[in-house]
């Protein structure tokens, strides 16, 4: 796939949905409900492509049961983010999931605010991506749309970069979006001219996804806060079928 293949060749995106937040409703109680397990099965059943877990330092949301239990009844593929930590990467090696997405992390973050600094502490994180790599597992950086990120992860070695769309996201519709997203589709056209797989999320939802969607080889959406939100009108399968719909529509 290249920038310049044509949309009407283009495949849609795939859609990986994050059910982080199913686990975050059953923490709030300490029980066992909802169970995110559930969540993946309902996900698959309206068409996700992958599905995506975040198994925090703090476990504030998925915990390590449910990323076992992913691994072995999971039919699409898992994708596992996590922080550059050894003792997060020693669960990734155990469990080996299809992809893991380094992502930056700090304890008193609601959610994660920005892309991996990833030229500051290049021996660490390509530590970490040589030994996915060499474990078999694709390994991906969840990186803001700055040039000096994208080459340095690039440079080492990642399969795939996750471009942060948080400040598309927020950004009012209008000129101040516009800029945003000329700096995603600018940023994607770097990382596939170094044959890097592209994906995008953070922010994303039913109204602001189609724009993102038809940046020239986007690969792979990662979708999570908005389509639980869905959920809780029209079901989790429904929710994940219309979105499906929007990122298709947009290619």
């Amino acid at each position: 796939m290249t920038a310049s293949t044509p949309n009407s060749e283009r495949r849609p995106p795939r859609l990986g949905v994050n059910i982080d937040h199913v686990a975050t409703l059953r923490q709030a109680r300490q029980g066992v409900e909802p169970d995110p397990v559930w969540a993946a099965v309902a996900s698959e059943l309206g068409g996700a492509d992958g599905i995506t877990v975040h198994l925090r330092e703090d476990r504030r949301h998925i915990q390590d049961r449910d990323v076992r239990v992913l691994r072995r009844t999971v039919q699409v593929g898992l994708n596992l983010e996590l922080a550059v930590e050894p003792s997060m990467l020693a669960i990734a090696l155990e469990i080996r999931p299809d992809q893991v997405t380094l992502v930056p992390e700090r304890r008193q973050e609601v959610t994660t605010e920005g892309g991996l600094a990833v030229a500051s502490q290049r021996d660490r994180v390509g530590e970490a991506v040589s030994r996915l790599r060499d474990a078999g597992i694709s390994a991906a950086a969840f990186l803001d749309p700055d040039p000096s990120e994208i080459d340095a992860a690039v440079a080492l070695g990642v399969d795939a970069i996750e471009l942060h769309t948080g400040r598309y996201a927020d950004a009012r519709e209008g000129r101040a979006r516009d800029v945003e997203l000329e700096a995603l589709r600018a940023a994607g056209a770097r990382i596939v001219s170094a044959g890097v797989g592209l994906h995008a999320g953070h922010g994303l939802n039913y109204r602001n996804v189609g724009e993102v969607a038809s940046i020239a080889a986007m690969a792979e959406l990662n979708i999570g806060h908005a389509i639980v939100c869905r959920a809780v009108f029209v079901g989790l399968e429904r929710a994940v079928r219309e979105m499906k719909g929007r990122i298709e529509a947009a290619v």
